[in-house]
């Protein structure tokens, strides 16, 4: 009996190694496509990039939905490539990036609305997070609904005081908004960050 069980864990052990081993081995060869599929990507080889992956797709690995995510949208895929985000959302809920991603593709396929309902699931997640709150203002700025958009760029340049994108958003949304002595102070101090800056210029002339 005591020979059985002696066996019996060696058998284990062996088993144990040559997972080990074997999942070493995985990871190897997984960070070498990897390495391929940018070295194809740099080349402008989207779908090479692709395929290489897709030899190795899981559909439980994170890194490769988000990553064929960003190459079938580099590849004109757009469908495509918001189910591979999607995928990569599903897996890691609290991802702001895979939901940046995922706004590539669904903005090039027309819906905007959709967008919107992305960025706002990453402001839940983080209510000061720069880059979706300027594309918020601006997706709200182009539709000409500028107190919300006001919304979006007050808070940035508030967090972000001499920072040109938010300062001068936020002096162009003042305008739209009748707001001229808030405005004019913007535009003065977004020259102070970009002198010469001819969207600023043009603002203080609508200002006159």
């Amino acid at each position: 009996m005591e020979i059985l069980k002696m066996r019996t864990s060696l058998l284990a052990i062996s088993l144990s190694i040559f997972t080990l081993v074997l999942n070493a081995q995985n990871e190897k060869l997984l960070q070498e496509t990897f390495s391929a599929s940018y070295a194809a990507e740099a080349n402008g080889e989207y779908s090479k990039a692709i395929e290489l992956l897709r030899k190795f797709y899981i559909e439980d690995s994170y890194a490769l939905n988000l990553r064929l995510g960003w190459l079938t949208y580099m590849n004109g895929s757009f469908v495509e490539s918001a189910a591979y985000y999607n995928k990569a959302i599903q897996l890691m809920p609290m991802s702001i990036e895979a939901r940046l991603g995922i706004a590539l593709p669904t903005s090039a396929l027309g819906n905007w609305d959709h967008v919107v309902t992305h960025y706002n699931e990453i402001l839940r997640i983080d209510p000061n997070h720069y880059t979706t709150n300027y594309r918020m203002g601006n997706i709200y700025y182009y539709r000409e609904e500028y107190k919300m958009a006001s919304k979006y760029f007050e808070r940035i340049a508030n967090l972000y005081p001499f920072d040109y994108d938010a300062v001068h958003m936020f002096a162009w949304v003042n305008l739209r908004m009748g707001k001229s002595t808030e405005a004019r102070a913007l535009f003065n101090k977004a020259l102070l960050i970009r002198p010469e800056d001819e969207s600023c210029k043009e603002g203080l002339e609508m200002i006159k």
